[in-house]
């Protein structure tokens, strides 16, 4: 019976290609595609790179799968009344399949654009909605899913078939990818204008992100046929994990919202840790990244930023204070050395002229007279280490100049003469 089910289906596939005008289709289909190009592009010209409707080429956005769909289908619709179509009819699930992998991965990129697994997740949808584009072209679609619903599949005392499922399954992931789209383009559109604060932004796009998929997953769960009123005892169990079992979990994400709130750390101070020193490069709901100048990452759960003493090496107005300390002679002329040490900071580009540096005599060393340098940058990203090398190299040069003594550690050793013994009582003869 399916045999010839499916015998009939392509024979009715040839006798339309046969009756039809192969050469008018595909003008149509080519003006069509033409129109919905001039206008993606036109509508897409000064568009940003991340755009979902236009992406970097105009056509490899969502905008022109989509615009030629429609034409395409008004376009069938109207030869159809003359004749019989095969090219627009084959187009019309080709086109369909090509707008939801665009939009899948459109979506996807924009909202993790670092994520090597969204590869693998967009090569999946687009091998299945490939695959029902075939079964739809060759008129299989109906059977296969009168064969899925066939298939019963039991959860305890719910039964469904397998056609449900796999509805439900898509159904939650449009929703759910509707949802990442609808945070990006919040965050992007309004919270990019309206927070200029970087923590704050990440703060409110976390929380809208959360809130979104929160409510897509229950559109999602309800439009599957899930009763939600069953959740409530799955909260509860949830509540008892995070109170035992997931208690340090759920403290870091809590602290990672402390922190983004009370803002008394954010993206870009310079923090020290545990003795780990570097620049705070992202704070993320369970952890926060930290980067040393030398490349190393560090990754700090959000509690310890919370409960162990962090210093904050950046002040309020960015700026970054390095020292570098010189031992001179006795015998220097003090106000010539401060001279030369604060001529050999200001000459570095990098350096703040405003606070100026100084350099203060701090101790009397037994080599020399110890001074240091303190001079302030405002970006100690671009490495301390460097900047501290130029200007002792500077330093130097300056002190030999000028002939000013930097002594070599000196030591006195003394050489006393061996302790003689003392000569034998002479012994009283009887």
């Amino acid at each position: 019976m399916e045999g010839a089910a499916v015998s009939e289906l392509f024979d009715r596939l040839l006798r339309d290609f046969n009756h039809s005008s192969t050469w008018l289709e595909l003008a149509v289909l080519a003006s069509c595609l033409a129109v919905a190009f001039g206008v993606s592009r036109a509508v897409g010209r000064n568009q940003p790179p991340d755009s979902v409707w236009f992406g970097r080429r105009t056509f490899d956005g969502l905008m022109f799968p989509l615009l030629a769909l429609a034409l395409v289908y008004a376009g069938r619709a109207g030869v159809e009344h003359y004749q019989p179509v095969f090219v627009l009819r084959v187009a019309v699930p080709v086109l369909s399949s090509l707008v939801l992998i665009r939009f899948f991965a459109r979506v996807l990129a924009t909202a993790f654009p670092r994520s090597p697994a969204m590869r693998l997740v967009e090569r999946m949808i687009s091998w299945l909605a490939w695959g029902v584009a075939v079964l739809w072209i060759v008129g299989l679609l109906p059977i296969v899913r009168e064969e899925l619903a066939g298939i019963g599949i039991s959860f305890g005392k719910t039964q469904t078939n397998l056609l449900m499922l796999l509805q439900g399954v898509l159904s939650a992931a449009a929703v759910m990818v509707i949802a990442l789209w609808v945070s990006s383009t919040f965050e992007r559109r309004v919270l990019s204008n309206a927070v200029a604060d970087l923590s704050m932004r990440k703060v409110a796009v976390n929380a809208t992100r959360a809130l979104l998929l929160l409510i897509g997953m229950l559109f999602a769960l309800s439009a599957v046929g899930v009763d939600l009123t069953a959740l409530s005892v799955l909260g509860g169990a949830v509540g008892v994990g995070l109170g035992f079992g997931l208690q340090k979990l759920a403290s870091n994400y809590v602290s990672g919202f402390v922190i983004l709130l009370e803002r008394s750390l954010r993206i870009g101070d310079n923090v020290r840790v545990d003795g780990f020193e570097g620049r705070i490069t992202d704070i993320k709901t369970r952890y926060t990244l930290i980067r040393a100048g030398n490349g190393r990452e560090s990754i700090v759960p959000n509690e310890t930023l919370i409960t162990q003493r962090v210093e904050n090496l950046s002040d309020a107005d960015r700026k970054f204070n390095i020292t570098t300390n010189i031992t001179v002679g006795y015998d220097s002329e003090l106000a010539q050395v401060q001279q030369i040490l604060c001529a050999a900071a200001a000459a570095q580009p990098r350096v703040l002229k405003d606070p100026v540096p100084v350099a203060y005599l701090v101790n009397f060393a037994p080599d020399g007279l110890e001074f240091s340098l303190n001079f302030w940058v405002s970006d100690p990203s671009a490495g301390t280490v460097n900047l501290r090398s130029a200007i002792n190299i500077a330093i130097l040069d300056g002190l030999r100049a000028a002939g000013i003594d930097i002594p070599y550690p000196q030591r006195v050793v003394q050489i006393r003469p061996a302790a003689q013994p003392a000569p034998p009582e002479p012994q009283a003869t009887p």
